[in-house]
């Protein structure tokens, strides 16, 4: 257990005393010391399943095909793609000229750039409009903070010139020899600036600066090539800018001033705008403008709004729109001819799946590439014809190690919320199974920021149902399985709809003789961490283990901080604790603030010493606290990676680790060892 020194918080005449705030204090060698005792704690308790740990890690990495590509992508005359040799941890960037039979160019082996860093995470690597320079970022400490390079792929040699400290997001120019990039703040890690660089000038320029704290900036890049589009956003406003991608010294020009709850989002079709936009229309509908009149009188409707489908995102081709939507908890894909307003959808046949967008670098063509995955299909990438409805499978990831979909059963059943609601449930497990309430299951949730969690292929799942497991997914409020509404009911007062949901989905899963309290798990991450912190206050008798990675728990403080990364920027998906009614509610659930003399659950918590997004003193509070006040011998541990951040470990082996130990935790408790 860590010293207890009680520092007194105090906001709207409430006082509230927390022991452990000095864990805060990243550089005090105490806390170090803290955080390694809990890690050999953790050693200690999880020896007996070291075996077991040795034996899942073989497993998952025996799925994973060594020597693998990605799904190739043409951009004018060259095929560019990722691959894997054996053994190695990161991929190799590579292209093929004219044909996929072309000999191999290899542009880039992080292999051999990571060398044997503990952490080292590469983003972007984007080629310029000519191929012949490429640009990407680095991080090799896991606060997402990137250093920008740029490859002369004519000579394989990296220019001298980097950017340091950038957030890896960034676009091409039309001349090939400029980018627009963007900068976060050093402390609050907010995305506000946005510069222009040139490769050989003395200098970069500011091209736009947010000053608003709860706004974040982002960069795009229209399929057309004709604009940049600079996205100002909020939870529930945008503002949008566009730049001329051939002329990307001029002045960002405002498409619409930000309005209050307007979302819209913005891309070109070449001879127009297109635009999608909750202007009186809580699941968006899609819009034109003319280039030379963005005045909203001279809007015309595309697709209209509807009360149970939500847009969740669109491309705009030469020919062609290509709309992803959300129905009945569903991604479906829409096609609508520009020229007729034809529309119809590409078909899909399995209850359970998902399926989008994928990599789709060409504006002047019929094919539409698309991702499609279920919890018994790994990801597929297909290309579709948007005039003949040809449809051909580019890449399935492939499975090793015995994977037989056949033996796997899907269901999507419905759980009746406490106020009647009907939550949407995925279940997954091997053929066979029996409604006997004897069968372990791992139930897994989000439920924040209006984010699906979409029912997605995950190999290493694999190794729960093989011994016997379900795998559930809850599909609380707080994120947009069925429309807006069900993101608006889970959000800031109505937050603990979220927690009730994924309560009322277990009592179900026990009704229905799915499980049973004494085999049922639960686990989440990030804001999914702040749902099992909750739910372990709120019914942690439904419960015999959890496991939350970078769980946020500790939510009145960190939102009382504007010093602490990206917190004013979250205060309009939780509340702005300022206000006492926000205050209030947020007390009322927050995980740290709501521990008390109860059994918990068994529980394992994970974080990262340089997680950039929930600060590791949240989780470390969190167990020090449970530690003072559960009434129960059940374990609790806490795992800290001192080399990782938000994402955890970078590697495509390393990363498996963590995975191993989360499911040998879990198959512990129901003793088994093999």
């Amino acid at each position: 257990m860590p010293e207890k020194k009680p520092t007194r918080l105090e906001q709207h005449g409430d006082i509230r005393v927390d022991n452990y705030f000095w864990l805060r204090e990243r550089e005090n060698p105490d806390v170090i010391a803290y955080l390694n005792a809990e890690n050999a704690y953790t050693e200690k308790m999880m020896a007996p399943m070291k075996g077991l740990q040795g034996i899942l890690f073989d497993e998952m990495k025996g799925r994973i095909k060594q020597e693998d590509q990605s799904a190739p992508v043409k951009r004018g005359d060259y095929f560019y793609y990722q691959r894997y040799v054996e053994g190695m941890e990161y991929p190799i960037h590579a292209r093929k000229k004219g044909s996929l039979d072309a000999d191999e160019e290899i542009l880039l082996d992080v292999n051999q750039l990571a060398g044997d860093a503990d952490y080292f995470s590469v983003t972007g690597f984007e080629v310029s409009p000519d191929h012949r320079m490429a640009a990407y970022g680095v991080d090799t400490r896991g606060r997402r903070f990137y250093d920008l390079y740029f490859l002369d792929l004519d000579t394989g040699e990296t220019l001298s010139a980097t950017i340091k400290d950038v957030t890896g997001d960034f676009e091409w120019a039309n001349d090939s020899r400029t980018i627009l990039y963007t900068q976060q703040h050093p402390e609050t890690l907010r995305s506000y600036r946005i510069f222009r660089h040139t490769i050989g000038a003395a200098e970069d320029t500011l091209v736009y600066e947010e000053e608003d704290e709860t706004n974040y900036l982002d960069i795009g890049k229209s399929l057309s090539g004709r604009f940049f589009i600079l996205g100002s956003t909020q939870t529930l406003s945008t503002e949008m800018r566009f730049v001329s991608a051939d002329y990307p010294g001029d002045e960002p020009t405002v498409f619409l001033q930000r309005e209050d709850e307007h979302e819209y989002y913005l891309t070109d079709g070449g001879d127009r705008f297109y635009l999608m936009s909750n202007e009186g229309a809580k699941n968006f509908r899609i819009l034109e403008a003319p280039l030379n009149n963005r005045d909203k009188s001279a809007w015309k409707e595309v697709m209209a709004h509807r009360d149970d489908v939500l847009i969740k995102d669109f491309q705009v081709f030469k020919d062609f729109l290509a709309v992803t939507v959300v129905e009945n908890g569903l991604t479906q894909i829409e096609i609508i001819v520009r020229a007729s307003g034809e529309k119809y959808r590409i078909a899909f046949d399995e209850e359970v799946y998902t399926a989008d967008a994928d990599d789709n670098v060409e504006f002047d063509t019929p094919w539409f590439r698309y991702s499609y995955e279920s919890l018994t299909t790994p990801e597929s990438t297909y290309d579709f014809n948007m005039v003949s409805k040809e449809q051909k499978l580019i890449k399935e990831e492939a499975v090793l190690g015995g994977f037989d979909r056949t033996n796997y059963q899907t269901e999507r059943r419905f759980a009746t919320a406490r106020d009647g609601t009907q939550v949407p449930v995925s279940l997954v497990y091997r053929k066979g199974m029996e409604k006997n309430g004897q069968n372990p299951l791992l139930q897994y949730g989000y439920g924040s920021y209006g984010f699906s969690m979409e029912p997605w292929f995950d190999a290493d799942v694999l190794s729960l149902l093989d011994r016997g497991f379900i795998y559930a997914i809850a599909h609380i409020r707080g994120g947009s399985e069925m429309g807006r509404d069900w993101y608006y009911n889970g959000r800031q007062l109505k937050k603990k709809n979220t927690f009730t949901d994924f309560i009322d989905v277990s009592k179900f899963l026990i009704e229905e003789g799915y499980t049973s309290a004494e085999h049922l798990y639960a686990q989440g991450g990030s804001a999914g961490g702040l749902l099992i912190g909750a739910v372990a206050n709120m019914a942690p008798e439904l419960y015999h283990g959890m496991v939350t990675r970078v769980p946020f728990v500790d939510v009145v403080t960190t939102m009382l901080d504007e010093d602490i990364p990206l917190t004013a920027g979250e205060w309009d998906e939780w509340g702005n604790p300022a206000e006492k009614v926000y205050y209030d509610y947020m007390k009322s659930y927050s995980p740290y603030d709501n521990v008390s003399a109860k059994d918990y659950p068994n529980m394992l918590v994970t974080t990262g010493l340089h997680d950039s997004q929930v600060q590791y003193w949240e989780p470390a509070k969190w167990v020090a606290k449970l530690r003072e006040f559960k009434t129960d011998d059940n374990l609790l541990m806490l795992k800290t990676d001192m080399a990782a951040g938000h994402s955890g470990k970078t590697g495509r082996f390393q990363r498996i680790e963590d995975e191993a130990l989360n499911y040998s935790f879990f198959l512990s408790l129901e003793n088994i060892r093999e």
